[in-house]
């Protein structure tokens, strides 16, 4: 089966105590998906699914599954998001001197 990539991973943590994936592809978003627990699969799961199926079958793009893989994985709590660093704006100054 070829790969079909996300243009970037979708960083999930674990809901046990083993450390956390990086979902790179949509193939390993389905096996991802597949281990899900039975009683926690609800409708947002099943979307998630259902657009990583889709984009398999060439019906979505990878980036829509990535989407709805990265909204499923922040619905339930193990979206893990990496620490950037946000640059704080400087004041501008008005032509007429005039901090704003």
């Amino acid at each position: 089966m070829r790969k079909m990539p996300f243009f970037s991973p979708v960083c999930v943590s674990s809901a046990d105590e083993r450390p956390g994936n990086d979902i790179e592809d949509v193939e390993q978003a389905l096996q991802f998906l597949r281990s899900w627990p039975m009683d926690r699969r609800g409708p947002v799961y099943q979307a998630a699914y259902n657009a990583c199926t889709a984009a398999r079958e060439g019906y979505l793009t990878v980036e829509e599954a990535r989407k709805s893989l990265s909204g499923f994985a922040r619905i339930t709590g193990i979206l893990r998001v990496e620490e950037t660093r946000v640059a704080t704006p400087r004041p501008r100054k008005h032509a007429s001197g005039h901090v704003h």
